[in-house]
């Protein structure tokens, strides 16, 4: 247990590139891939200039391609990484919505602070636990439904 806080260094991005590499996702999705740092920045609500920075450690790291126009594009492990990060944030929001009736914007919120923290194989447990338990099957309905009723007491 003492050596868990050693497991943060293991992670594979920072909660600002992890930021950054959705951001380039989101921006990218409407002009075919590429983003340019003021798209970026805009999107995160940032200056150009932290982006430019924050950029600098990315392209070193090979998660994003730049165009001789200075545009920005995930590259393959960059894509793979920032979809893993949307698939866990989208698990977590789920789960503190759906399931343990958080209001949207706070889990909105909570599912933006750790996105980045779980494991990929924890995100995906998350998920399918999710799936079960809004699911039709009947013991999912009944444990469900049961933890609402505790959750009144």
């Amino acid at each position: 247990m003492t050596d868990t806080w050693k497991e943060f260094e293991a992670n594979e991005v920072t909660h600002s590139v992890a930021h950054h590499l959705v951001a380039i996702h989101e921006v990218g999705r409407e002009y075919g891939g590429w983003a340019r740092v003021s798209d970026i920045a805009r999107w995160l609500g940032i200056t150009r200039g932290s982006v430019s920075i924050n950029l600098r450690n990315i392209k070193t790291r090979g998660l994003v391609i730049e165009d001789e126009h200075r545009q920005v594009k995930l590259s393959e492990e960059g894509l793979k990484i920032a979809q893993a990060i949307m698939a866990k944030k989208a698990a977590v929001k789920a789960f503190l919505r759906d399931v343990i009736n958080v209001p949207e914007e706070q889990a909105e919120i909570d599912s933006c602070k750790v996105e980045h923290l779980i494991s990929h194989s924890t995100g995906e447990n998350l998920l399918r636990f999710i799936t079960f338990l809004t699911s039709d099957n009947p013991a999912a309905r009944e444990a469900l439904s049961q933890f609402r009723k505790f959750e009144d007491r």
